[in-house]
């Protein structure tokens, strides 16, 4: 089997990437990042991701992103918006794909793998510059560059089978491959338990998902929030 390191948060489009490399006959190694982030709920949730999709191997790295602060999933002073808004907002995480992909490239190559998957989108996301198609071939081309692996002529490609599918299109797509979205935790700003908010972003944009796949939402809110958006 082909060997993949596989980016996998904990949320609902990295589970659904991991489901579908598993499909696609890789042996995944997953990959989730302790970066500082609010909240270890969905770390926690990658391991019950991992272990029911069967990944070959799943890793924890500690990255403590949150010294440098400067976003709302870093900085605990910094609030985290309880409505849309314009341009790129606050949860942010300066550089965050470009670091995550860059160790996720390290032990690709260690493990002698030559695929990654990252569950970016560019259709129904936050407005991040690092979720754009132009980044991954960006990156995939310094990747290459880069590398032990890519400069001896074994190319390494970056995989983003989500990119340009809407959230409801990924909810689908992982319901027809058998995932199990409880399992998974969105939200920016969730509780010890793994309960939703309702109300930020992440929050939004997965409620709207599971309601245009006519499909139930699965999501546990907090008993003290209740869901904002349909």
């Amino acid at each position: 089997m082909k060997k993949a390191v596989v980016l996998l948060s904990g949320g609902l489009d990295s589970a659904t990437v991991l489901a579908v490399a598993r499909r696609q006959g890789y042996q995944c190694h997953a990959l989730s990042l302790d970066y500082g982030q609010r909240h270890s709920a969905e770390l926690q949730a990658a391991q019950r991701v991992a272990e029911q999709l069967g990944a070959a191997e799943h890793r924890l790295f500690p990255l403590g992103l949150g010294a440098l602060g400067g976003s709302a999933l870093t900085d605990p002073a910094i609030q985290v918006p309880q409505i849309a808004t314009e341009g790129i907002p606050v949860t942010y995480v300066p550089a965050r794909n470009t670091i995550l992909l860059s160790i996720a490239l390290g032990w690709a190559e260690i493990l002698g793998a030559r695929h990654l998957f990252i569950g970016v989108n560019a259709v129904d996301y936050s407005g991040y510059p690092d979720c754009r198609p132009e980044f991954i071939r960006a990156f995939q081309n310094l990747a290459n560059l880069a590398t032990k692996a890519g400069v001896e002529g074994d190319r390494i490609q970056i995989h983003a089978p989500l990119i340009q599918l809407t959230k409801a299109q990924i909810i689908r797509l992982g319901a027809d491959l058998g995932l199990d979205y409880a399992a998974t935790v969105s939200c920016y700003q969730a509780d010890p338990q793994g309960r939703a908010c309702g109300q930020c972003d992440s929050c939004r944009l997965r409620a709207q998902g599971f309601a245009a796949a006519g499909l139930p939402d699965p999501t546990r809110y907090a008993q003290t929030q209740t869901k904002k958006h349909p």
